[in-house]
């Protein structure tokens, strides 16, 4: 069992020196840094209304006269697999982005395309769903129709949902304006 562990650490060992892999702690980070994914965005463009049938070497054909095509994204459903409509096409030289983006409005496959410029994610940014904590919980509550309630502050001026300073339990029909 422990010779088996140890030729496989060698035919490992021995494979990475071939591709050139490290495997110490020391090693370089296999994530990018926030300079090279601004690079990388620098010589992107994202395509928007991407017919769902399309495919990365389509979208590739198309883009071919901008310039030389590093990468293709077609960003699909995680839980689905289907196609979101939309990629990103990465070129080689940042200089092939504005002959990109005068493909905006262009047909492909039948329809109108949407190419804009990528876009930098700003760490800490994100949009994200629902409301979060706090932020708008105080201010008021969602209503039939996901239309917003927001009570008016008592700054001064009226109030509608003021009652006065009255106390309720005493009579049900009683009128206390003080």
């Amino acid at each position: 069992m422990e010779e088996e562990a140890e030729k496989l650490k060698e035919l490992q060992a021995e494979t990475e020196k071939t591709m050139g892999m490290q495997t110490s702690p020391n090693s370089q980070n296999v994530f990018p840094t926030q300079e090279e994914k601004e690079e990388a965005d620098s010589r992107s463009v994202y395509v928007g209304n991407v017919d769902y049938s399309s495919t990365a070497k389509e979208l590739e054909q198309h883009f071919r006269g901008c310039g030389t095509i590093n990468r293709v994204t077609i960003l699909c459903d995680k839980f689905t697999g289907s196609p979101k409509g939309y990629a990103f096409i990465e070129f080689t030289d940042p200089d092939s982005v504005p002959a990109a983006v005068a493909l905006h409005e262009s047909l492909f496959k039948g329809r109108q395309i949407k190419v804009t410029a990528k876009r930098t994610n700003q760490p800490g940014m994100s949009r994200g769903r629902g409301r979060g904590r706090g932020s708008f919980r105080s201010m008021g509550f969602m209503g039939p129709g996901g239309m917003m309630y927001v009570p008016i502050p008592m700054s001064g001026g009226y109030n509608p949902s003021y009652r006065g300073r009255g106390s309720r339990s005493r009579k049900a029909n009683h009128y206390s304006p003080y």
